[in-house]
């Protein structure tokens, strides 16, 4: 299986030392100083994996789904966009993977976090809020795995205010904390990442699923397999 990487900071650089675990060859990098345009995709890609930045998604984007490529996005900031880019699959019928956190545990994690706000919704008297850290180059505060739990929550039936916050500093990998504030009791649940290599494993075991598939899917579809 081939991979064109989109992107070559930490994440890029992970998913390539670890691709030939799951049987796939980097076909080819796009950084910020080479040209998408110019590189010979058809027939030589069968997925391209992107963690590059929020406003090259877009750009990127419509070149690789008019060349037939289907696309894993784990790059985040670019959702304001989301629906142009969701045309753009839909004509050029690709296959597109969207997910702002490929750690398989944060799924369970945010599954967990669904239903306790489900639970607390009803209980006027409880607050509730989202605290987020990552490493300090990190440009989007707060995180899109953030934002994700809010709007999980808030589909739940969570109406009040939640709170968020974030923290930028040092390497911190990813920590995610979701607290329920009673009269006199709090529930915290946290997920925590150790290594930040559980990303680049989960996006290739998104780039394997992915391949040959049509459709606009999320880690639920992945887990699901």
């Amino acid at each position: 299986m081939k991979l064109l990487l989109i992107g070559h900071g930490r994440m890029g650089r992970l998913v390539e030392e670890l691709a030939p675990q799951y049987g796939c060859e980097i076909a080819g990098v796009v950084t910020a100083t080479s040209r998408l345009e110019a590189m010979a995709l058809d027939g030589k890609v069968d997925v391209a994996i992107d963690f590059s930045t929020a406003a090259a998604v877009p750009s990127n984007f419509p070149i690789l789904a008019r060349r037939g490529v289907n696309v894993v996005i784990g790059t985040t900031g670019w959702q304001h966009r989301e629906m142009e880019v969701r045309v753009e699959a839909e004509r050029a019928d690709v296959g597109v993977l969207v997910a702002p956190n490929f750690s398989l545990g944060m799924y369970v994690f945010k599954l967990l976090v669904e239903e306790a706000a489900r639970k607390f919704a009803p209980l006027a008297e409880t607050g509730a809020w989202i605290h987020e850290a990552h490493h300090a180059t990190k440009k989007d505060a707060p995180s899109g795995t953030a934002l994700l739990l809010h709007t999980t929550m808030q589909a739940a039936g969570y109406k009040r205010p939640i709170d968020i916050s974030s923290t930028r500093a040092g390497t911190i990998p990813g920590t995610h904390t979701v607290g329920f504030e009673g009269l006199a009791d709090t529930v915290t649940l946290t997920h925590e990442v150790r290594d930040r290599a559980v990303f680049a494993h989960g996006a290739l075991q998104a780039a394997k699923w992915l391949r040959g598939r049509r459709g606009w899917f999320g880690m639920k579809d992945l887990m699901q397999r």
